[in-house]
């Protein structure tokens, strides 16, 4: 199961382990159980001294294992192999079981300790999907700190009888005490935050007591990173607060394009823009979702941004750097049938619809992508694009065309997800596509159950209509140097009209707002002084 390289660095991450614990595995007679003892042999015989293996154990979830330190009353579960991007989960997991310290604020490991009731979590994931490591992460990591959180991971590919049965159509989707809890990427503090339904308001009373910052950055992706990065070097005062840190690139899952950086992916890459920002002492504030921009009364005034838990952040300079979002093609069903058939992500959800019929809407790159890559795992996939040919890339519509179990339509404007059956029962979930042929009016019908929107996207401006100048796209309004309609309020990213969104153009506007926001505070005078 493991290489000799693979087995070398294993080794050295479990010599941090410092307290013994138990591996107890359930298995059965098939491959995945044989495999799974493959793996946890050797594991085990990494650390023996600390690590401890049974496999009597007679959980229905075969093949399984838990986590169990000595002495304690944590409840981890693995069921299926935990491989693929869920590896360094495994290892993590590992890791704090035996002992060794998350890198979590202590804030949020004292919050999930101090959590009220019992809590079951049941998440299931794939081994493809780049957003589900950080919701099992989270999760393992309460089970082990709080005894009254148990945990149990699922890789659906190995149970999908339970998938099927459960309808999970999206991952990572968990589950709470066996309801649904949440789908889609989710971090450790977003989970605690809607377990402990005070933590709102306690964090809004802590925002607004905070002093002004020179420069206050409004979202964390590529953009916001460097302007924060470039505005704290200056040696001022640089808070950022961010609904998720690293913004698009989380849901990214190649980076090939960064120059100086060969290859990465998105969640590795949005990792790195954070701990960038905090080497130079930036106050983070993430899970923060500005509501409105209160412009300053008087030059060198404050400006307010307020959040949407009811707190109020200052800055004499703000830099707004919202990003964007998968842009919805807004048809009857779509939302109807989110998580249920419609889907944003092949490379998270692709698996789930392995051997099934899917849609891919959308002929740029994205689009065209996406049913390469699902052509491969599912039955068939039909191309549906508005534009009279398919806008991607040559060699990728060359690819496109040379598999055989791909249809394209193009001129084709989509009209409606359904979920009916052939009964007229509405089934909760898709079962085909309606389009109109352009060119000729007439309406078609695909059955099939997925259906993945690639339509590209739209910016996180809707916030701030009235305040500053967006353009008919909703694009905010800068200059060559970020600013915007505004005094003092400087934009940066794939919120601006700043044509090519791409990570490192993106990056670039970052650092030329926060030089151009500090170029604005020295030019300033202070409010006292114009007083005067």
């Amino acid at each position: 199961m493991l290489d000799d390289t693979l087995k070398a660095q294993l080794a050295a991450y479990l010599e941090r382990v410092s307290q013994p614990f138990e591996i107890v595995a359930s298995l059965g007679d098939d491959d995945n159980s044989r495999q799974m003892r493959e793996l946890l042999q050797a594991i085990q015989s990494l650390r023996s001294d600390k690590i401890s293996l049974r496999t009597d154990g007679q959980d229905a979830r075969r093949p399984s294992f838990t986590l169990q330190r000595t002495g304690a009353g944590n409840s981890l579960r693995f069921a299926g192999l935990p491989l693929g991007h869920e590896f360094t989960s495994l290892v993590l997991a590992l890791l704090w079981t035996g002992g060794h310290p998350p890198k979590v604020e202590a804030d949020v490991i004292e919050q999930i300790q101090a959590l009220e009731g019992d809590f079951n979590f049941e998440v299931y994931m794939s081994l493809s999907c780049h957003n589900c490591p950080d919701v099992v992460q989270a999760l393992s990591l309460m089970a082990i700190v709080n005894p009254r959180v148990k945990t149990t991971v699922i890789e659906g590919g190995a149970f999908q009888d339970e998938v099927t049965a459960r309808e999970i159509m999206a991952v990572p989707m968990v589950f709470l005490n066996g309801q649904v809890f949440g789908s889609g990427r989710m971090t450790v503090e977003e989970i605690v935050a809607k377990l402990d339904t005070g933590a709102a308001a306690r964090d809004a009373a802590k925002l607004s007591a905070k002093a002004p910052y020179d420069v206050l950055i409004v979202g964390g992706g590529p953009a916001g990173a460097a302007a924060a990065v470039y505005a704290a070097r200056k040696g001022i005062r640089t808070g950022i607060a961010a609904e998720r840190f690293g913004g698009q690139t989380n849901d990214t899952l190649a980076i090939e394009n960064y120059i100086s950086v060969l290859e990465t992916d998105g969640p590795k890459f949005a990792l790195a823009l954070e701990a960038h920002a905090r080497a130079y002492d930036v106050d983070i504030m993430n899970l923060q979702r500005a509501d409105q921009l209160i412009p300053a009364t008087e030059p060198g005034g404050p400006i307010e941004i307020r959040l949407a838990n009811g707190g109020v952040l200052q800055g004499k300079t703000v830099i707004l750097s919202t990003g964007a979002r998968w842009r919805n093609v807004n048809v009857p069903g779509e939302q109807e049938y989110k998580n249920k058939g419609v889907a944003y992500c092949p490379h998270c959800d692709g698996p789930l619809f392995k051997g099934k019929r899917t849609a891919v809407i959308g002929g740029g790159n994205s689009g065209i992508e996406a049913a390469i890559d699902l052509a491969g795992i599912v039955a068939h996939v039909t191309v549906v694009e508005f534009a009279t040919e398919l806008k991607a890339d040559a060699v990728l519509v060359k690819k496109l065309h040379s598999l055989p179990n791909v249809t394209v339509h193009t001129n084709a404007q989509t009209t409606e997800i359904t979920g009916v059956n052939a009964d007229g029962v509405d089934t909760g979930k898709v079962t085909g596509l309606r389009y109109k042929d352009r060119a000729t009016g007439e309406a078609h019908h695909v059955e099939l159950e997925g259906v993945f929107v690639q339509i590209g996207l739209v910016p996180n401006t809707e916030w701030l209509k009235g305040t500053v100048e967006l353009s008919k796209f909703g694009e905010i309004v800068v200059d060559a140097r970020g600013q915007t309609s505004v005094p003092g309020v400087f934009a940066a990213g794939d919120c601006t009209t700043v044509p090519y969104k791409q990570i490192v153009i993106a990056a670039g506007q970052g650092a030329t707002a926060a030089l151009s926001a500090f170029d604005h505070l020295i030019r300033t005078p202070a409010p006292e002084a114009v007083a005067a």
